[in-house]
């Protein structure tokens, strides 16, 4: 039976398939599908607008329209079907490690960049991924996760992924990956997230990889501050790619040559 009443409205061209909305509906009427937020029945959606404060990009609005009313036990049955299949675009998966790509000890992770600098592939052919994980956007990443525990950290711009040929081979190889952009995604939910991850997963190292254009930068800066919010004290290495995924630099951060702590507000 349909209604007037409020209900959510997205606007899928200011939408851009982040997912903060998604924990924040109650009712779990808001799934990422296709890149883009999406309502999963209008019964399921109470219109109260929880969900408005974790858009950035405003896409989620309130309007007033004739829709199917509000159904509670609706709700419980759809929340109950997707406990038993979960979400697939924010579901925690560990991989089985594939060929050469078990560096879980420490004496493991050295031998595995040994190799790497002298060229050795660990992909076994051009189809095996060497991602031992899902989620790998930042935003959808939970802090407590498991793969994140005591990992070698690859925060990779995202970029870098398109850039670099040997993304996997050479940057992933071994290591827990975490992607975002640092002009384009809110810098205030990236230094909380890195924060609750720096504070809880105890990282063994973090690996930053970055494009060379300038906007890139403030990468290091959210870390930083990151950093120094947790107050976790861990390795740190920049990496630095071109246009064309020519590696271009490569340094240790020094606790003397540390960047001010910036004010996110």
């Amino acid at each position: 039976m349909k209604q007037m009443r409020k209900i959510i409205k997205i606007d899928e061209e200011l939408c851009d398939g982040c997912g903060l909305c998604v924990p924040d509906c109650a009712e779990g009427s808001l799934r990422i599908i296709n890149g883009k937020a999406k309502l999963m029945g209008d019964k399921l959606c109470d219109g109260l607008g929880a969900c408005l404060g974790s858009c950035p990009t405003g896409a989620l609005t309130i309007e007033e329209r004739e829709a199917d009313h509000f159904d509670e036990e609706a709700v419980e049955e759809f929340l109950s079907a997707e406990k038993k299949g979960g979400c697939p675009s924010a579901a925690v998966h560990s991989f089985a490690p594939k060929q050469g790509q078990q560096a879980s000890k420490p004496e493991d992770h050295s031998a595995m960049q040994k190799a790497m600098k002298e060229g050795v592939s660990f992909a076994g052919d051009d189809s095996e991924s060497l991602l031992s994980h899902w989620p790998i956007q930042l935003r959808l990443t939970p802090p407590s996760a498991p793969f994140l525990k005591g990992a070698d950290l690859l925060v990779a711009a995202d970029c870098t992924a398109v850039a670099a040929g040997n993304f996997q081979q050479k940057y992933l190889a071994g290591k827990a990956v975490v992607m975002s952009c640092p002009k384009f995604d809110d810098q205030n939910l990236q230094v909380e997230k890195f924060t609750q991850i720096f504070s809880e997963a105890k990282l063994r190292s973090i690996t930053i990889l970055l494009m060379e254009v300038p906007c890139c930068s403030s990468m290091n800066r959210l870390i930083k501050t990151a950093l120094e919010r947790s107050g976790a004290e861990i390795p740190v290495e920049q990496v630095i790619i071109s246009l064309q995924g020519k590696e271009l630099s490569r340094e240790k951060w020094r606790k003397e040559a540390v960047l001010p702590v910036v004010n996110m507000g």
